[in-house]
């Protein structure tokens, strides 16, 4: 299942979720309790004359399935945004080609003609360094320029 898939999934659930816990507070809430509680609040006498003498147990039950459903619904959406963060932990097929790792080489390649170590790994060429008065910024001389000899015109 892609990544969007879960994110709808999650979405839809979500929504069943919030229905379930509003459900459950209610029928929480208008239980019949010892003292009379909240549920005297909603009409106590009106609870047992609509749903009849068993009221109570009715409620009950709405109570057990509601909290069978809450359960159910949080494994499930623990379980789908655990997918959804793997998905997104892995990402697409191009992606993981892209992020595999290179083998190195074993051996570094060696030119014929190039200097190596005791090793035989190849050594960096050695530049000569510039000395002092290569250094210095001494123009160079102007070029002299000698006339040509002037040729004899006989007649």
């Amino acid at each position: 299942m892609n990544a969007s898939w879960t994110n709808i999934l999650i979405d839809i659930l979500l929504v069943f979720y919030v229905i379930d816990c509003v459900f459950m507070g209610l029928v929480i809430m208008m239980q019949r309790s010892k003292q009379e509680g909240l549920g005297a609040a909603f009409g106590g006498s009106m609870m047992s004359d609509t749903f009849g003498a068993q009221t109570s147990q009715v409620l009950v039950k709405a109570t057990v399935y509601a909290t069978i459903f809450f359960f159910i619904l949080s494994i499930t959406l623990a379980r789908l945004y655990s997918h959804r963060n793997n998905l997104l932990e892995k990402g697409s097929a191009v992606q993981q080609e892209l992020l595999k790792p290179v083998a190195p080489t074993t051996t570094p390649a060696v030119l014929p003609n190039a200097a190596t170590n005791a090793a035989g790994l190849p050594v960096a060429p050695t530049v000569p360094t510039p000395t002092a008065a290569a250094t210095t910024s001494a123009q160079p001389a102007p070029a002299t320029v000698t006339p040509a000899p002037a040729k004899a015109v006989n007649k």
